[in-house]
């Protein structure tokens, strides 16, 4: 298959998502709308204050972190692939009141807007799986990434695809699965989606070779998310992983500064 048609696949699988992800207690849209924010503890003791700053968050979904930054003060931009999610974003941003900016398009074709260059450019959670060719992302990034502006994302650590059966290492081609999703009433909203595996070195290889500077790179034996099989929380919000009775490496986190 060409890469658009992968594209297409997964555009129509998380149009599906979206529509079961609104209205899911995991993600908790009453909540969100009575004042919780959806960012979490990594992010948020990482990023620090975004007051005044313009921030771009790729790969948004429906965009409740995109506005949970609005909130505190950022001028922000989501993109998604999904029209679905998208056009929830927009619903949410109308209900809020913000001017959060909403635009669907893949990674690699998002054109900025009047907007950019950015302040901050973000990422979380899952992301970049969706994507065969992390150079051409980087890219992406630092296009849009003001001289001096930071990057930061917080992403499943790749050491779990390796416990969970999946390469560790990017192949050509993707894995290719039928699959139910990850929140609660998702059971019966199967799709067919395509994942590429991608070692945490050619995320900070793609980085540092479009002029990102990496200042730090954590690691966590925690999920903020209770997302697989066989987690326990042991404190409030955080969900832990074993293997061979030690913790599993579950998220980590990059922060970067584009330096020219």
């Amino acid at each position: 298959m060409l890469e658009s048609e992968y594209f297409e696949m997964n555009r129509a699988g998380w149009d599906q998502r979206a529509g079961a992800h609104f209205d899911s207690e995991f993600y908790d849209l009453e909540g969100f709308l009575s004042g919780k924010t959806s960012l979490r503890e990594i992010e948020l003791a990482e990023l620090g204050d975004v007051h005044g700053k313009t921030l771009l968050h790729l790969q948004c979904h429906f965009g409740l972190d995109t506005l949970s930054w609005a909130r505190k003060g950022a001028v922000c931009t989501g993109v998604d692939i999904s029209p679905v999610a998208i056009e929830k974003a927009r619903e949410l941003a109308r209900a809020e009141g913000s001017g959060t900016e909403f635009v669907c398009s893949d990674v690699y074709s998002f054109e900025p807007s009047n907007q950019g260059p950015y302040d901050i450019v973000y990422t979380s959670y899952g992301a970049v799986c969706w994507l065969p060719d992390l150079s051409r992302w980087a890219e992406v990034i630092a296009s849009n990434l003001s001289v001096g502006g930071r990057f930061y994302m917080a992403e499943f650590h790749p050491i779990y695809d390796l416990l969970a059966g999946y390469s560790y290492f990017t192949r050509e081609e993707p894995d290719v699965e039928e699959e139910g999703t990850y929140t609660e009433n998702g059971a019966d909203t199967v799709a067919t989606l395509a994942t590429w595996a991608h070692p945490m070195s050619s995320v900070m290889n793609a980085l540092i070779g479009v002029g990102i500077q990496v200042e730090r790179l954590s690691e966590f034996p925690f999920s903020p998310y209770n997302c697989f099989e066989g987690m326990v929380e042991r404190e409030p919000g955080r969900f832990y992983l074993t293997h061979k009775e030690n913790d599993v490496p579950i998220v980590y986190s990059i922060t970067g500064r584009k330096v020219a």
